[in-house]
């Protein structure tokens, strides 16, 4: 799914891994991107020369916002602060914070007169109290009310989720919110602390094979289940939902649900490992016990559904990150310049 080439495209968190596979795509298209990230330059997962970079750039400033907006057609907020389940517990003030980048850009946007603008919200903007069990049926987006979403993290979602409703309500701006379950893929964390579980596990693997060890620590009981959506077709159905008339927030997700155990033997397999030991983790922080996307309404506005299932996905992930692991260690703390 293509963008209008002749639209200028903001894209803030540009240096994070949505939004520079989103970099690369309006960049493949023809359009002039401004990227923009809170990271310095040796902290982008992909830093592109065609693209208008602004490194350590802090969008919770609106000052910064009212620097990049004048001359934008499009905005993508993918900025947040934001990682795996256990930076997300242990983390939540920082968290919140971020609610002041979606706040203060959508000022900015409505000064500077920008077209349209997309929010990347989570599934952790869902109520709690419906997913208490494994294998749940998936989460719909009315799902999301009555209000108790993740603490912290989910919270700061939800809220900005009603804030770009508002802004279109009174000032005309037109909002995109994408609710995205579990994306993962090449280009993304996978050690140091804000990894989540395809990334997390698939570098667990591979260092257990490495060291000849087949023994990995896994977090919780390992019967909690999730969806996960492949970067590729994060992005296909991002730029899907942008280009349609639907305002009111969208699961961008896989309904392929399954439990951390299924995808430890998934990756198992990959790796053409016979066995791997689990040594289970109970005091580490888990999340909730089942979700799952239900795609129902993406389906039906959009005529879209993913594509690449969880194998294939996690086989290319696991490569990928096999590969950074050969050139420089369990650190992925480095950039790609294209």
């Amino acid at each position: 799914m293509k963008i209008d080439k002749t639209k200028k495209v903001l894209i803030v968190g540009a240096g994070g891994f949505i939004g520079g596979h989103l970099v690369k795509k309006f960049l493949d298209n023809g359009n002039n991107v401004v990227a923009v990230d809170i990271k310095p330059k040796e902290y982008w997962f992909q830093d592109f020369e065609k693209s208008e970079n602004h490194y350590s750039m802090d969008m919770k400033d609106i000052i910064n916002c009212r620097k990049v907006t004048p001359g934008i057609n499009y905005v993508f907020n993918m900025a947040c602060n934001m990682g795996g389940m256990g930076f997300i517990e242990n983390n939540k003030a920082e968290c919140m914070q971020s609610v002041l980048i979606n706040t203060n850009l959508l000022i900015a946007s409505k000064e500077n007169e920008i077209e349209k603008y997309f929010f990347s919200s989570s599934a952790c903007a869902y109520n709690k109290s419906k997913q208490e069990e494994v294998f749940i049926d998936g989460l719909k987006e009315e799902d999301a009310y009555p209000a108790d979403p993740e603490d912290g993290y989910g919270w700061e979602k939800l809220f900005s989720e009603r804030m770009c409703r508002h802004f279109q309500e009174d000032y005309g701006i037109q909002v995109r919110i994408a609710r995205y379950h579990n994306i993962y893929g090449p280009y993304g964390t996978y050690d140091g602390g804000r990894e989540k579980a395809p990334a997390a596990l698939c570098r667990k693997i591979i260092e257990a094979k490495t060291k000849k060890d087949n023994k990995i620590y896994v977090w919780g009981d390992g019967l909690q289940t999730r969806t996960f959506l492949y970067i590729d077709d994060c992005v296909e159905g991002t730029l899907r939902l942008f280009n349609s008339d639907y305002s009111d927030p969208v699961n961008i997700g896989s309904d392929e649900q399954v439990s951390i155990n299924q995808m430890i033997d998934v990756i198992k397999d990959i790796a053409e490992l016979d066995e791997i030991e689990k040594e289970y983790q109970l005091d580490k922080p888990k999340g909730v016990r089942g979700r799952s996307s239900n795609n129902d309404l993406v389906k039906k506005i959009l005529d879209w559904s993913y594509q690449i299932k969880l194998k294939e996905g996690l086989t290319k992930t696991y490569n990928w990150i096999q590969g950074e692991i050969a050139k420089t260690g369990s650190n992925n703390n480095r950039f790609t310049k294209s």
